[in-house]
């Protein structure tokens, strides 16, 4: 199989949502690796499924929908250029997918995802920050107290309630989406890291 019939697949694959066109268009611009498409692939599809819980738990917390799915299907796009780091740690891609994003005339507030998805503590973190960061990390099962308590806070500050509540409604729908993260991760794992 040719290494670009590895990129097709990790973008046709029908196990989760398709990205946006326009990210899928860019990802083949890139020759992006394989395995970096799968990924973003499953953290776009926990994007989705965390705005859709949003929209029925807490319809007061005012987000914009696509921005968060833009940011979830973009995050790690500097892999492109810091290859190591889809195989090692690093973050030298965080900044790089923001400079890659904005030279390709993609808006600021959108090309901001890439450099932000690591950076949930930061001041002036958004409702949209804290949910592609979430994604990032509950695509795989892996669960953040401290960012979910930040959800938390956004949940009850647009609709009040309960901090239990809340804490218990954001419990279900993580332990929800974490049941799929084997699938995920061997979706993800099927595909090369080289393009």
């Amino acid at each position: 199989m040719l290494p670009s019939d590895h990129l097709s697949l990790a973008l046709g694959e029908p196990l989760m949502r398709p990205l946006p066109p326009a990210v899928a268009g860019l990802l083949r611009e890139l020759d992006a690796p394989p395995r970096l498409a799968a990924h973003l692939r499953a953290v776009h599809d926990v994007a989705h499924q965390l705005l859709d819980w949003t929209d029925r738990h807490c319809p007061g917390l005012v987000v914009d929908r696509e921005a968060v799915l833009f940011g979830a299907a973009t995050h790690d796009i500097g892999k492109t250029v810091h290859t190591a780091e889809l195989s090692g740690p690093g973050s030298c891609h965080e900044e790089a997918g923001r400079k890659l994003l904005l030279a390709r005339g993609v808006r600021p507030e959108w090309a901001r995802f890439a450099a932000t998805h690591a950076s949930w503590t930061d001041p002036g973190v958004s409702a949209e920050d804290l949910l592609v960061s979430l994604a990032d990390k509950v695509w795989k099962n892996k669960r953040v107290p401290e960012l979910e308590d930040l959800v938390i806070a956004r949940v009850l500050e647009a609709g009040g309630g309960e901090r239990w509540e809340a804490y218990l409604a954001l419990d279900d729908i993580l332990c929800l989406i974490g049941d799929g993260a084997d699938e995920r991760l061997a979706f993800q794992a099927s595909f090369p890291v080289r393009a």
